[in-house]
């Protein structure tokens, strides 16, 4: 699924966010506009699952939507993270707070990356045999 693998491209660059100077306003803006695209790519990733699966809450879905029906779908899913996730992504889009920015590398680093990672390796175990034909 090439959403997959743009998601697990997009990873590997944000998992090393943690190994940058977090004091840099450019570093921090270029963690967030990352996470920004992380974001994206993984609920559009959990809406083809979920298309995969025939869940019809798939074909019109918005993300809350698709990010609720994933969590009833999947017991590693941790839907308090990825709806706040949703949130700071909608927050930090209209606003830029520097304070605000830093907390959310924080919670980035912290919480939201080993939520992507373990997205990202729950699929390649349950869907190792049939990732390329979706």
């Amino acid at each position: 699924m090439k959403k997959f693998e743009n998601y697990c491209a997009n990873l590997s660059v944000l998992e090393k966010a943690s190994d940058e100077d977090l004091k840099n306003e450019f570093i921090i803006s270029g963690i967030i506009d990352k996470f920004f695209i992380q974001f994206e790519l993984g609920w559009k990733v959990l809406k083809e699952l979920l298309k995969y699966e025939g869940k019809s809450i798939a074909n019109s879905g918005s993300p809350r939507e698709i990010i609720k029906a994933a969590y009833t779908l999947y017991d590693f899913m941790d839907e308090s993270i990825w709806l706040s996730m949703l949130k700071n992504r909608n927050d930090m889009t209209h606003i830029y707070d520097g304070d605000a920015a830093k907390r959310l590398v924080h919670l980035i680093i912290e919480q939201y990356i080993p939520t992507f990672v373990r997205l990202r390796e729950e699929i390649r175990l349950r869907y190792k045999n049939c990732l390329d034909e979706m």
